[in-house]
């Protein structure tokens, strides 16, 4: 697709939304607010994760017309408000890539992660960030903001040397939780787990947010062949009956 023919479809998006908006409009469109449409913006990012995970391209191209549309969305009720327009988010997104990159972009011969991490703490004291932890949005998924936050506490030198210091936590965790003496405890020790095993799992260079997903996939996958196999009578199956099947299904 051509740079042209993009531009006119975002253009023809915008006018879409506008007219959703105007006069005479969707109803359900008009009463629409930042708020409302949020957990559908967050919906539709986990939905385009979900087509790339399945490598479901057609499937991606229409979530991420729809992820798109939330960003429109959002766009056109700050334009009614007076706040900014579809082609301000572009603008301040187009300058803060080309910032991000001045190797690329500017007069620097070189440059790479390092320098997009200094460009970016210093657009976050350009905001009034004063801590390492400032600006790690509260909405995101527990275990990405749980990542996040140990990744930016690292980067003050207050992190494990390596691995077995992360790992060694995880059984101190446990051992707190067995030991909890009621249910408002023994929730906060599980959070200290939680956040324990992630920890970890950075030491080793996992993604704990992407391994949680590929065990939800395997979990559900395999319940569904066990479900499959003991037929309708599945649910009324003594326990060591399933887990028979279980472990058939798991060798495969």
């Amino acid at each position: 697709m051509s740079e042209q023919r993009t531009s006119a479809e975002i253009d023809r998006l915008a006018a879409i939304m506008a007219r959703l908006r105007g006069p005479g409009g969707c109803e359900w469109d008009r009463a629409q607010t930042f708020a409302s449409i949020a957990p559908y913006t967050i919906e539709e990012a986990y939905e385009v994760a979900d087509a790339i995970e399945r490598g479901a391209i057609d499937e991606l191209r229409d979530e991420l017309g729809d992820l798109l549309l939330q960003v429109v969305f959002h766009s056109r009720i700050a334009e009614e408000e007076g706040a900014f327009a579809l082609s301000d988010v572009a603008a301040a997104i187009s300058d803060k890539m080309e910032r991000r990159h001045p190797h690329i972009f500017g007069d620097l011969a070189e440059g790479g992660h390092h320098l997009w991490e200094e460009v970016k703490a210093a657009e976050r004291a350009d905001k009034g960030a004063a801590g390492a932890l400032d600006g790690v949005a509260v909405a995101l998924p527990a275990l990405v903001r749980a990542e996040k936050l140990q990744k930016r506490a690292a980067r003050t030198g207050f992190d494990w040397p390596d691995a077995s210091g992360s790992r060694a936590k995880v059984d101190e965790e446990l051992i707190e939780v067995e030991e909890a003496r009621d249910q408002a405890e023994r929730v906060e020790e599980i959070g200290d787990l939680l956040f324990a095993v992630v920890n970890w799992a950075r030491h080793l260079g996992v993604d704990p947010e992407q391994a949680l997903r590929a065990a939800n996939a395997k979990f559900e996958r395999r319940f569904r062949a066990i479900e499959a196999a003991g037929g309708a009578g599945f649910a009324a199956l003594p326990l060591e009956e399933k887990e028979a099947l279980w472990q058939r299904v798991k060798a495969g």
